[in-house]
């Protein structure tokens, strides 16, 4: 298995469109935060001024776009290999495709971590920027940041795995990569604003909550911020994204990835 993770993650390190994937999270990132920082504490924004835990988090955990991106990465390394035809030599090098596809997931769940890591550290950092900049105290201790920070990290690793998941079952890196946006920003998005009590079993949403952001708050439209329920303990909302990844690796092991490589 050893073997399987150290070549993809040689393809993954070549695979210069995923620094630029790394590059439009971590701007996304910045400019949102940036964004919300901006309009914190005034009227109608819905934002907390920065002097309080709760307005300095809404700015600080603004780390949902690593979570998409994660699986868009994840989706390029395994449909990528169908897209770029290079998927033949890849199953004749290795005829186990159940361990190349748990190769795949381990890099893709990797690059997800350095993807939330880095997009914490910019939300912090664009938070603490304007707390100075206003002389205010830091509302939040290290440790909550350091959670934060850490749930951001494996919920992007989750979504990594789950981006190669779907990469291996559709084969089409163009759909996977419409599909995890559109999923993740405007199926969640009206799923959670019509039913609220559903809401904290939405993978993505579940994803967004352990890195601290509050239930909705990565949510587009009249579902953003929208009040009612509280999000699932950090354990059941990890284990939710995890069997989300397991579900659909094992579909697509079971179905498409026995296919014939055409």
């Amino acid at each position: 298995m050893t073997r399987f993770v150290k070549v993809e993650l040689l393809k993954f390190v070549t695979l210069r469109v995923g620094y630029g994937v790394l590059a439009l999270s971590a701007a996304l990132t910045g400019l949102f935060a940036s964004l919300e920082a901006s309009r914190a504490g005034s009227a109608g924004s819905g934002v907390a001024p920065l002097s309080t835990a709760s307005g300095l988090s809404t700015v600080t955990t603004v780390t949902g776009w690593s979570m998409l991106f994660a699986a868009v990465l994840g989706v390029m390394l395994a449909a990528g290999e169908f897209r770029h035809a290079t998927a033949t030599l890849t199953y004749l090098d290795s005829p186990d495709r159940g361990r190349v596809l748990a190769a795949k997931a381990t890099v893709g769940a990797g690059a997800g971590a350095v993807f939330g890591v880095l997009s914490a550290l910019i939300a912090i950092g664009v938070g603490l920027a304007f707390v100075a900049a206003h002389g205010y105290h830091v509302a939040l201790g290290a440790g909550t940041i350091a959670g934060h920070a850490a749930g951001a990290a494996l919920g992007a690793a989750l979504f990594g795995a789950i981006g190669v998941a779907v990469g291996s079952l559709i084969r089409s890196q163009l759909a996977g990569v419409i599909g995890v946006f559109v999923w993740g920003l405007v199926v969640e998005s009206l799923i959670g604003g019509l039913f609220t009590g559903i809401r904290p079993y939405l993978p993505y949403t579940a994803a967004t909550t352990l890195a601290g952001i509050k239930l909705g708050g990565a949510a587009f439209g009249p579902a953003h911020n929208l009040a009612g329920g509280g999000p699932l303990p950090f354990a059941a909302a990890a284990a939710l994204v995890a069997a989300t990844a397991a579900a659909i690796s094992l579909l697509a092991a079971k179905t498409t990835l026995k296919h014939d490589i055409t």
